[in-house]
């Protein structure tokens, strides 16, 4: 009787064991590093931890400064990175609170810096319950008008959560220098034709080929369905917007202002109105 429920237990063991590994593929090792890295640094907002399919992630909160609160966005870094990446997500995390908006920046799926593009597939169906638990946190702490923005291979994490029945209030994307990596398996351009709200698609004339390639395909896409969607060309900007990245905050912010805010405003790079 003892051998059999010895063996029982070392066969529950095995299955809760194999549960867990496959909670999660990314390299939770390398997590863990930025984090050690971040939280010390952290001058604006606050790190707390999230919870995606029984795994626990970073995610870094800036609350709202501004005397009107327009709502809450959420962050989406590109491949390899962490949420608070110096260029494009940092500049946007820090400085969308001044102007009415809280910013919710997620520790996304990763791998180590060798690891190959097409290794990146095994790990885009955990992107949707990392933005999941991200909209949970804003919904928790009373936000109610939700926008993502996302950058590089954050674009294919943002487009597969937002092309299968986003929470409601998530009311408008943001995506920054989108190239289709994985045509056969996530295609950009499929998804574009699923998502109905506010889109600016946003990247530079000197970004990468494989966004600049993609940039009429993804517009025409979006463009069968969407009649909100807009696309701009920064002239000069590179994929991670290098020396401009204060362009590339006004230009995010006034078209949030614009179509996002609730708030009608003559011209999109105005300052946000007085109340």
């Amino acid at each position: 009787m003892n051998s059999r429920r010895y063996l029982i237990g070392l066969i529950f063991f095995a299955l809760a064991s194999q549960t867990t590994v496959a909670a999660t593929k990314s390299d939770t090792a390398k997590e863990k590093r930025w984090e050690e890295q971040i939280v010390p640094s952290l001058l604006v907002g606050q790190a707390i931890k999230l919870k995606a399919a029984g795994t626990p992630f970073l995610a870094l909160y800036a609350p709202n400064t501004y005397k009107q609160t327009y709502g809450g966005v959420i962050l989406i870094h590109g491949r390899g990175a962490n949420p608070a990446w110096p260029q494009v997500i940092e500049p946007l995390r820090i400085a969308l609170p001044d102007h009415g908006w809280s910013t919710l920046s997620l520790q996304m799926p990763i791998l180590p810096n060798e690891a190959d593009l097409k290794d990146y597939i095994p790990l885009m169906p955990e992107a949707p319950e990392r933005i999941k638990a991200g909209v949970d946190y804003l919904k928790s702490k009373g936000v109610k008008n939700i926008v993502i923005i996302a950058h590089s291979m954050g674009t294919t994490m943002a487009n597969i959560y937002l092309a299968n029945k986003p929470d409601p209030d998530v009311h408008a994307y943001v995506a920054i220098g989108m190239s289709n990596p994985f045509p056969k398996k996530y295609n950009n351009a499929v998804a574009l034709t699923k998502i109905r709200m506010p889109i600016l698609d946003l990247y530079g004339s000197q970004d990468l080929d494989t966004v600049l390639a993609f940039a009429k395909p993804r517009a025409t896409a979006a463009r069968q369905v969407n009649k909100n969607y807009s696309q701009v060309e920064i002239q000069g900007a590179d994929h991670f917007f290098t020396d401009m990245q204060d362009t590339l905050v006004e230009r995010v912010r006034g078209w949030l202002m614009k179509n996002a805010s609730g708030v009608k405003q003559s011209s999109p790079f105005s300052s946000p109105p007085h109340f």
